[in-house]
């Protein structure tokens, strides 16, 4: 069992976590979830001996092993699978031992501990783990350094799940991995048979998982049963009963306080007024759960839809290098209201294909159509580097708008989330989750037909991911998805698209028909399917749509609103400038009259085109919910 006692950890002088107590037996699965920044690394620190607590103290046995992660990713000439192999210190010293070793009796002994670990079973093992994280037999044998940095790491993967310690402590491993690997992760997972702690905000591998939750929320740790569905709710249970309990409290202490104020100055009722005095002085606090509303992630829709389709391809090869296309004979159409995720192991295509339809990429042949006036966001991890660390929000979104107010701009950069002084923090020093919101907001600033995300949730919270798949089933335009989070697809594609040698196809099967594809392909299926612990993904896929379709009335009700309110507040400004001429009305003292009336006209108008707006959105509003 692993007990944490009592304890109070602060980093930079920053309280994290304050007078936790927790016990997670042997053998848990365990997913530790919080807001990021909240400690949750530094609470794995604490545990491995690298950050000291301030209060308490961390225990669990003296013969457990613990394993995590390798920060620096493997990168010598040895083989993919020795490095795996040599994570089992105990089998490497044992072999190595066996070499030399001439007691008679010291080599009986190597031999029967050798056999007790399956030694010779383990190269067939550590083969197993690579293959399920992406690795060909072929690709085991090459040296680590041939590969980059983000396969070194899934190498690293391999290694510490290979070495089985007692206690697993993973740090976001999925970072690291495509959707195909995620799958197979989650299954393996779920069947580790040791104590397992692992950060994660990838929902979907929370409720496959793992079988207890571990939340680290104001300063404190409480321990729920079940994945993270079941914890959503029983948290959203304490959450309603503490501020029932607070509302009573309160209820109850202004009567306590209303018999004192009344009745402490009469003799008759002076000791009845003292007991209820000590009664408010007993009465402790109810400290009701706080939550931190994540701000919505807003999506501009486009001033109107397009004729479909609004990309046409036929017959279209591409890639890097002229005569070695990495995708051919592509065949396909994207429509206004497609939401289409992409299937694929990593190097199979996924991004050449985001990138030719972003137009990043130039056919080598065949015929690319593409709508009259078509604006295509794209969006990629490897964009958040393009942001000036230097700059600001502010100062990003400025660039956007040079002749805007600097009202206009301030609001503008509230409304992606950067309000005060947020919005001109440097850019080096936001966090990971607020340069991706910050980079999503640039890209979409246009309001685009088509929005292409190539994996945009790495450095997002479970919150902010679910702000993501409201904004993205609000969007009335298209969007592509390529994402290892299963859960956002489920939740926001109804279109799937296989990319595999060098052709893409739809996939005619949801994602938990996939998901056994996968492990069957990968050697890991076991052949039974576990109890699902979320809602449908199908079902989910198709309300969305079918909100979309409801809502689309509604929202082009709000989208010509909001174009008429645009236009009258330009004529507006634009009659003011003219009014602005105090000479005018001694010049021209009909025209100034006249324009008098027509700006009159004009608020009348703005008014009512506001109260239209107002009216839509709350409909809209209404039919979401």
């Amino acid at each position: 069992m692993l007990i944490i006692d009592d304890l109070t950890v602060r980093m930079a002088g920053r309280l994290l976590i304050e007078g936790a107590d927790v016990r997670v037996p042997a053998g848990a699965r365990v997913g530790l979830v919080g807001r990021n920044g909240s400690g949750k690394s530094t609470l794995f620190n604490v545990i491995t001996g690298e950050h000291p607590s301030e209060l308490g103290h961390v225990k669990m046995p003296a013969r457990w092993r613990i394993g995590r992660l390798a920060q620096e990713a493997p990168g010598g000439p040895e083989p993919l699978i020795d490095v795996v192999l040599a994570a089992d210190r105990e089998r490497t010293a044992l072999l190595a031992e066996a070499e030399t070793a001439t007691d008679p009796q010291r080599i009986a002994d190597i031999q029967t501990r050798l056999a007790d670990i399956g030694a010779y079973a383990a190269p067939a093992r550590a083969a197993s783990i690579l293959a399920g994280l992406g690795f060909s037999a072929a690709e085991q044998l090459r040296p680590c350094s041939e590969f980059s940095g983000g396969w070194r790491m899934r190498v690293a993967l391999a290694a510490v799940l290979f070495s089985e310690p007692d206690l697993l402590l993973l740090d976001e491993p999925t970072n690291y991995l495509d959707l195909e690997g995620t799958l197979w992760l989650q299954d393996h997972l779920a069947r580790y048979p040791k104590t397992l702690i692992i950060i994660s905000h990838d929902r979907d591998l929370l409720d496959t998982s793992v079988n207890a939750i571990l939340s680290l929320e104001a300063k404190t740790l409480k321990l729920y049963r079940g994945g993270y569905s079941d914890f959503e709710r029983l948290r959203q249970e304490r959450i309603e009963l503490d501020q029932k309990l607070v509302k009573k409290q309160e209820a109850e202490r202004k009567h306590l306080q209303a018999f004192v104020d009344r009745f402490r100055a009469k003799a008759t009722k002076a000791r009845q007024a003292q007991s209820r005095i000590k009664m408010l002085e007993r009465m402790k606090p109810i400290a009701a759960l706080v939550t931190e509303d994540v701000r919505p992630i807003v999506i501009p829709a486009p001033d109107r839809l397009l004729s479909p389709p609004i990309i046409a391809l036929d017959g279209v090869s591409v890639g890097y290098e002229p005569g070695h296309p990495v995708l051919k004979r592509l065949t396909l159409r994207i429509d206004n209201d497609d939401r289409i995720a992409l299937l694929g192991a990593n190097g199979n295509g996924k991004s050449t294909l985001v990138k030719l339809i972003a137009s990043r990429l130039a056919p080598f042949d065949g015929t690319i159509t593409r709508a009259e006036k078509l604006k295509v966001a794209y969006f990629a991890q490897h964009q958040l580097d393009e942001l000036d660390p230097g700059g600001s929000p502010y100062s990003h979104v400025r660039a956007l708008m040079p002749e805007a107010p600097e009202a206009r701009v301030r609001a503008r950069v509230g409304s992606i989330g950067f309000s005060g002084d947020t919005a001109d923090t440097p850019v080096g020093s936001l966090s990971g989750g607020e340069k991706a919101r910050l980079m999503l907001a640039l890209a979409t600033f246009d309001a685009p037909h088509l929005l292409i995300l190539d994996e945009p949730t790495n450095h997002l919270d479970i919150d902010s991911r679910g702000a993501l798949i409201e904004a993205l089933n609000d969007f009335p335009g298209a969007v592509m998805l390529v994402s290892h989070d299963r859960h956002l697809l489920a939740a926001s594609a109804d279109r799937l698209w296989l990319v595999a040698n060098g052709e893409v196809h739809p996939f005619d099967g949801d994602l938990d028909e996939y998901r056994r594809r996968v492990l069957s392909e990968r050697g890991d299926d076991d052949g039974k399917e576990r109890k699902a612990v979320d809602t449908d993904r199908g079902e989910t896929r198709r309300a969305a749509a079918a909100r979309r379709a409801e809502t689309a009335p509604l929202r082009q009700r709000v989208s010509r609103a909001d174009t008429v309110i645009k236009s009258l507040t330009a004529q507006i400004e634009k009659i003011d400038r003219a009014l602005g001429d105090g000479a005018l009305f001694t010049r021209e003292p009909d025209k100034a009259a006249a324009l008098a009336r027509e700006r009159a006209e004009c608020v009348r108008k703005l008014a009512e085109a506001e109260e239209e707006w107002l009216d839509a959105s709350a409909a809209v509003e209404a039919a979401s919910s």
